[in-house]
């Protein structure tokens, strides 16, 4: 996969955010229709492990296995090359540079995703970090770490896109969780840097990771199709820019 070949009904990553298969695969059965994209998390993965993986790809979807890998280097090299021949598209890996370089040398066969600051943080857990750096500073530090590393992407808010694209340049991907359709925020948001699908895609975000406003919509498939929207026309407009 590259960046000029997306389609659109692959750009949402739909997060699998469920305790067991049985009710992954029904989301996956209700949803196949609109998204050809699925995200398997740690929650998840422990309850079904791989052969749900295999059961989505045999559907003929793509998988982001997001087990956010943090480790000394060589265990998740190890831990990388355990995923080779499972026909993911993406995993994630959390780290410095050391250990992104070790999980590049460990996939060969999917990429590597950079996971930055995860986007439940905001400026108090910084502060708690005694970081010098503000995010935007602070994310595309890790994200230039990720490119000198040979990652094939990173993982950051929609906030820090326009940043985060002007160090890693245009040929790595760059995913966006904590995604809100227009009207959508809510105070008790567990996802503090969030965006909408519009200005993400406007900022340089190739592919948006979204699960709640989905799965919790009185009627996902028009929430799907609401988000696609947004999407071509973010891309229409950058098309015509360009």
């Amino acid at each position: 996969m590259d960046r000029q070949s997306i389609s659109l009904d692959e750009r949402i990553i739909f997060a699998l955010d469920v305790p067991g298969q049985e009710s992954a695969k029904d989301l996956v059965k209700r949803l196949e229709g609109e998204i050809r994209f699925f995200k398997v998390g740690l929650q998840l993965f422990l309850a079904a492990g791989f052969p749900l993986v295999e059961w989505i790809e045999e559907r003929g979807h793509r998988v982001m296995l997001d087990l956010k890998f943090y480790d000394i280097p060589r265990t998740v090299e190890l831990a990388c090359e355990q995923l080779n021949g499972k026909n993911i598209t993406f995993a994630t890996v959390h780290g410095h540079r050391s250990i992104l370089e070790a999980a590049v040398k460990g996939a060969r066969d999917y990429s590597v995703l950079a996971v930055t600051v995860l986007t439940s943080l905001g400026k108090d857990e910084l502060r708690e970090m005694d970081s010098p750096l503000s995010m935007e500073e602070l994310v595309s530090k890790r994200a230039e770490f990720a490119r000198a590393a040979g990652c094939q992407g990173v993982v950051c808010s929609a906030l820090e896109a326009r940043a985060v694209r002007r160090v890693i340049g245009d040929d790595m991907f760059i995913v966006t969780p904590g995604i809100r359709p227009s009207g959508l925020f809510g105070a008790d948001d567990d996802q503090k840097r969030i965006q909408t699908p519009y200005k993400a895609i406007k900022d340089g975000a190739d592919f948006l990771v979204m699960g709640r406003p989905i799965s919790m919509s009185k009627r996902p498939e028009e929430t799907v199709n609401s988000v696609r929207k947004e999407v071509a026309r973010a891309l229409s407009e950058k098309k015509a820019k360009n």
